[in-house]
């Protein structure tokens, strides 16, 4: 394709595949030591290497710490530890965030136990030795912190590393610092949304380009359980120094509690926060994803619900239900991890258990029942990873977990606790998902890589016939959609002509299944005036060839 176009995928079906067409799992580090809450960082100057960790206890002695796992080939094999070596390792208590700067140097954040706070440690050999701690807050924090680091190069504060998190005291708000150092020192960490009108939990950061850094956490209801009553929202454009805030940006209705469902294990609603940085149709649209209930579009049971801006978020939209199972059919979605993809599409995955039953051994995924003696009777969850290309609009699902397991408390762990949280990571081609569970007999954390294209096709999806939509919009300045659909397996070309009949695009050159298709023409560099885009899509084997041209206009 040339530097006119990018092709994504619209309006795929829901799809749930069988197991055997699943990405190939692994645990990242086997061990006996009960690992959960998994993060992950990927350098931005060679993607192969890869930073993980997991909040770590064994549960024989109480001691607690962080993970520190590493791959050098992109996640196909891992080196590491159970264990954080930077002194004081007895203050270790989880909770950990990581960033790898641009020089190579990893950094690791966590909350303190002996003595309460947020910390930091550096290591310049992959992770091998650790720099003592370096107090960012000596306050007790809520155990819900997240980290951030701009890799924009072209930003005024590329490399700066971020870190937020809820202060466990009057009036519980929202605490953030930052290192312009990579993490040798950090600014005093201070409150970036004042007095807030409720006690506030999470505090979830993405960064954007020209040193945007964002923040969203939760308002909660005044007595327990604490419910996620509404979204906050805070925006800086000078690195983090400074803060734009809005206290109470849209409703929303959580899901703090337990489930009795599910072992009456600990849960949240908790919001998470994406930013697309990818450049195309709708770069520096705002993605906030929640787990919420009783408040529509969400049923009666826990749904992943998700809400965009398209003005840097000054305003949001509705709510989107991302899970496309039958609404309130007793079915239960948590823990939603996002992450925005090169392409623009927007990736979720999250704990799910629309085809499991605690009662009953059929695995029943769409359309088809598959035994498999991997599941038992008790097995009721899974990891479903649900992916859009028009912003939110449609989204298709699969599995991508290859067993199942029966959600439970950990042994040693808090009261009712399984985790908070699960990761998602996407750089250049790939997409990494962590999650936690105990199939191997205790929790540990599973890693699912899967390839990133700006096109992808469902057999479910096949259409009828062959169409060539009208370009959207039209006119134009400078960029538009064309819409395409073929019935079977072609050559596809689509190509840009003046009316002089001079080539000044090749959209698309290549063979394609069965689909449809949506193409970004961006005509920046030509002149007003009339275009013509023709379709030709080829049968390799028969010679049979569907051809159609339509007119668009460019106005400047």
């Amino acid at each position: 394709m040339s530097k006119h176009s990018a092709i994504v995928l619209w309006g795929l079906l829901l799809s749930a595949i069988p197991a055997q067409s699943q990405p190939t799992n692994i645990r990242i580090y086997p061990s006996s030591v009960t690992q959960t809450e998994p993060v992950i960082a990927v350098s931005p100057v060679d993607t192969n290497l890869l930073f993980a960790s997991a909040f770590t206890i064994n549960t024989s002695t109480g001691f607690r710490s962080e993970g520190v796992y590493v791959s050098t080939n992109g996640g196909i094999t891992w080196r590491g530890n159970d264990t954080c070596t930077g002194q004081l390792i007895s203050n270790h208590n989880g909770d950990p965030g990581v960033m790898i700067h641009s020089s190579g140097r990893f950094i690791l954040t966590h909350i303190g136990s002996v003595f309460p706070g947020v910390y930091s440690h550096y290591s310049t050999n992959q992770g091998l030795t650790w720099s003592n701690a370096y107090t960012i807050s000596s306050d007790q924090p809520e155990d819900k912190g997240s980290f951030a680091i701009d890799n924009d190069p072209a930003s005024p504060y590329y490399g700066r590393l971020y870190t937020a998190w809820v202060r466990f005291l009057q009036p519980y708000p929202v605490s953030f610092s930052y290192s312009s150092d990579a993490g040798t020192s950090w600014v005093p960490a201070f409150a970036l949304n004042g007095t807030p009108p409720a006690r506030c939990s999470g505090g979830t950061i993405a960064t954007g380009r020209d040193g945007r850094v964002y923040v969203t956490w939760a308002g909660l209801t005044a007595s327990p359980p604490f419910i996620e009553d509404f979204v906050g929202f805070a925006v800086s454009t000078d690195g983090g120094a400074t803060w734009s805030v809005t206290q109470n940006a849209y409703d929303m209705n959580g899901i703090t509690g337990t489930l009795p469902a599910k072992g009456n294990i600990r849960v949240n609603g908790l919001p998470q926060i994406a930013v697309d940085n990818s450049g195309g149709l709708r770069h520096n649209w705002l993605y906030i994803v929640t787990t919420e209930r009783d408040l529509a579009p969400a049923g009666s049971d826990p749904d992943i619900i998700l809400h965009r801006s398209t003005d840097g978020g000054a305003t949001w939209s509705a709510g989107i239900r991302v899970n496309q199972d039958p609404i309130n059919n007793g079915k239960i979605q948590y823990f939603p991890a996002i992450d925005v993809d090169r392409f623009g599409g927007i990736n979720i995955i999250y704990y799910d258990d629309r085809f499991t039953s605690s009662d009953s051994a059929e695995i029943i995924y769409a359309r088809f029942i598959y035994y498999d003696d991997r599941f038992t009777s008790s097995d009721s969850a899974e990891i479903i990873y649900a992916r859009s290309m028009d912003g939110g609009i449609t989204w298709t699902e699969r599995v991508i977990s290859n067993h199942r397991f029966k959600p439970k408390p950990i042994v040693g762990g808090p009261s009712s606790f399984q985790g908070d949280h699960i990761a998602l990571k996407a750089v250049g081609s790939r997409l990494y998902a962590l999650w936690m569970d105990d199939f191997a007999g205790l929790y540990q954390v599973w890693l699912a890589v899967m390839p990133l294209s700006p096109t992808a096709v469902q057999a479910a999806d096949r259409p009828e016939g062959f169409r060539l939509q009208q370009n959207s919009p039209n006119p134009f300045n400078p960029s538009t959609h064309i819409v395409f659909s073929i019935e079977d397996a072609r050559s596809v070309t689509l190509k840009v002509f003046d009316l002089q009949g001079r080539e000044v695009a090749t959209l698309m050159n290549e063979r394609l299944n069965a689909g449809s298709y949506a193409v970004t023409f961006d005509a920046a560099s030509l002149a007003s005036g009339v275009y013509l885009y023709e379709l030709r899509a080829r049968n390799e084997h028969s010679g049979e060839e569907f051809r159609q041209a339509k007119k668009m206009l460019l106005l400047r």
